[in-house]
């Protein structure tokens, strides 16, 4: 089997302790975050093969962040090397009914400076049988698109499997840039991810009588935006993740797949949210996983949907479940019981 390649930022994520608001914080907790990294590290904990591939500067910092995927066992033979500074956010966590938030220093970081000659993508992709990217990569500059459409053009010609998730940032780009790129990028994907928000700010396709905020999810017309894109730009399999918020504490989550002409849709959980950043790219990895193994489409969709249901529940950006530990839940146990 070959290795699963994820293209992305990698980040430094700040958070304050516990629930603590930014003005309260004197220090922060440290961690090393991305999408594409989130998905490379849950499918390493899977048994899977993975690359991260970015730009990084060269200096301590970045050496500490590469040590965390290595733990993990990512590889980072093919990072870059260059530029002037690593991306960070600051998180503030929400509790019951005050959200959370999200504050980017990623501006000039050196994967957003990077240009189309650091990445040699036929030598990249060479042992690889999957890419995944996301919206969040090709949002970061101007030229990131190119660099994207690069890697998803010699996969397409490689026979290599692309998945995307769409991972819509209001505070990256505009609607109307973001569906500039994306419309374009997604007629290289063979595995769309994504939600609601995403599709619409991202491709301008809406899903009928859905009210997010009001905790109102319309199941049908999740098919028939899926069947939309499907035949709007030939992807083969699309999959949304359908979560309720009830509060900032609590969401039911689900998710449905589209693929062959026929939506499945997976059983729901009610999450006391632990973390809930990174449980859109733990809802990948387990797509990527279940889909790469062969999952028929119901198995499939319910091993992602607990594997994400379980990094909720986990501190911090990674899911550190194994695949036992998810078909456990898939199987019904959930009631977390101490195992001893």
């Amino acid at each position: 089997m070959g290795k699963i390649i994820g293209f992305g930022e990698l980040m430094v994520r700040l958070s304050p302790h516990g629930y603590l608001k930014l003005l309260q914080a004197n220090d922060f907790n440290v961690n090393y975050t991305g999408a594409e990294a989130n998905v490379c590290v849950s499918l390493s904990r899977f048994g899977l093969d993975t690359e991260f591939v970015t730009k990084l500067p060269k200096n301590d910092v970045t050496d500490v962040a590469l040590s965390r995927l290595r733990q993990y066992s990512v590889g980072v033979d093919r990072i870059v090397y260059g530029g002037d500074r690593i991306g960070v956010y600051y998180l503030e966590r929400g509790a019951s009914q005050r959200p959370s938030k999200v504050i980017y220093d990623r501006k000039y970081s050196s994967l957003s400076m990077a240009s189309r000659d650091d990445f040699d993508w036929d030598s990249i992709l060479e042992d690889a049988d999957w890419l995944h990217f996301t919206g969040i990569t090709a949002a970061l500059s101007d030229n990131m698109p190119a660099i994207c459409e690069d890697a998803c053009k010699a996969a397409r010609a490689k026979g290599i499997t692309v998945s995307c998730d769409l991972n819509y940032r209001k505070n990256l780009w505009t609607p109307e840039k973001a569906q500039e790129v994306m419309t374009k990028l997604v007629q290289y994907v063979d595995v769309l991810i994504g939600n609601e928000e995403d599709a619409a700010m991202t491709l301008g396709i809406h899903p009928e009588d859905t009210d997010v905020i009001g905790g109102k999810l319309n199941y049908e017309a999740y098919s028939k935006l899926a069947k939309q894109i499907s035949e709007t730009y030939g992807v083969k399999k699309v999959a949304f993740t359908l979560r309720t918020s009830i509060s900032a504490s609590d969401n039911k989550w689900a998710a449905m797949l589209y693929t062959d002409q026929k939506a499945y849709y997976s059983k729901e959980y009610m999450i006391h949210l632990v973390d809930r950043v990174g449980g859109g790219d733990s809802f990948g990895a387990g797509l990527i996983y279940a889909l790469y193994n062969n999952f028929d489409p119901q198995k499939a969709i319910e091993f992602a949907v607990a594997a994400s249901c379980l990094k909720q529940t986990m501190e911090q950006d990674f899911n550190l479940s194994t695949v036992s530990d998810v078909i456990r839940l898939m199987e019904g146990d959930g009631s977390g019981r101490v195992q001893r």
